[in-house]
């Protein structure tokens, strides 16, 4: 059988909010089966479960709120997640955002393989795409469709930028542990030094440098160790919507499409899934050489 998942044990570190530019303490603790992702505000001891209705705001990130408490940019560690199949998991902050790190997922996937991942007695559950589901804002779009190999995506980006149309827009990840580490998880957020400078003067993104973003003037890319992929800029993109779309709650099964999608497309994407019944089912794998998706390995916990 394919199994539910968490992690073996708590572990806890600290980097700097994006948009503060404070320190955040981060800790990561095992929950039990059916409990699902939860975040905690723990400066605030208010809960919020991940659910695509909990984003109420995709301004720059995928951000959750509950009245006036606020968990912000949780979408490179939701990809993390989403990339070691964990499907229970309390995370807490004592700030209204996730940190930046270093603005890829790469942090968070070394705190979760430092953590370790354990199987859980119960069934994993996917939600397989029976039907596509689109959406259009313009000229921006994404989709799911039925696929049965596993999790398909493509990501098309468009930017004028000469630095970004140098590179090649469009990238593909067949998604699992492995594939999304090597293919997409090491590329940073990135942006442009004259929206930095802009949202400095408003007191915005005060964390945010060369240090957690690949930042661009008007003709080049600032960074002075350059890019980490030769199309750092799409597979960014990627990582997020990876990131966006587990809000979901389960694992997906499907092919993801997308053009010049960001995170508001993203969220309309997986609630206009789970408005139609139609067009998915909820499966699990009694054989897990069945399960599609190819991810780290894990040992049993105690029960």
């Amino acid at each position: 059988m394919t199994y539910q998942r968490t992690i073996a044990r708590t572990i806890t570190a600290t980097g700097i909010g994006l948009h503060s530019g404070k320190k955040v303490a981060l800790t990561l603790m095992p929950a039990q089966i059916d409990s699902g992702i939860v975040f905690e505000r723990s400066d605030l001891g208010e809960r919020l479960a991940v659910s695509p209705s909990q984003v109420q705001d995709t301004l720059m990130s995928s951000n959750l709120t509950k009245g006036d408490v606020r968990i912000g940019t949780i979408e490179h560690l939701m990809s993390a997640i989403a990339a070691f199949g964990i499907d229970n998991l309390l995370i807490q902050v004592d700030a209204p955002e996730v940190p930046i790190m270093d603005g890829s997922a790469a942090p968070f996937l070394f705190l979760l393989d430092e953590a370790g991942v354990v199987e859980q007695n119960a069934p994993k559950k996917f939600i397989k795409i029976t039907k596509k589901i689109r959406i259009e804002e313009g000229d921006k779009w994404a989709q799911l469709a039925p696929y049965d190999g596993g999790f398909l995506m493509d990501f098309e980006i468009d930017f004028a930028h000469v630095a970004i149309a140098a590179t090649d827009q469009k990238t593909t990840l067949d998604f699992g542990t492995a594939n999304f580490a090597k293919e997409v998880g090491r590329a940073r957020t990135f942006g442009f030094l004259k929206d930095l400078e802009y949202m400095h003067q408003k007191n915005l993104a005060l964390g945010g440098s060369l240090d957690n973003a690949v930042v661009l003037d008007d003709t080049t890319i600032m960074n002075e160790g350059g890019l980490r992929y030769p199309n750092e800029f799409v597979r960014h993109k990627m990582l997020d919507a990876v990131g966006d779309l587990f809000v979901i709650g389960h694992a997906l099964l499907g092919q993801f499409s997308a053009y010049k999608s960001g995170h508001a497309v993203n969220n309309k994407l997986i609630r206009a899934v789970l408005s139609d019944p139609t067009s998915y089912e909820i499966v699990t794998f009694c054989d897990k050489n069945d399960c599609p998706i190819d991810y780290a390995p894990a040992i049993m916990a105690d029960n």
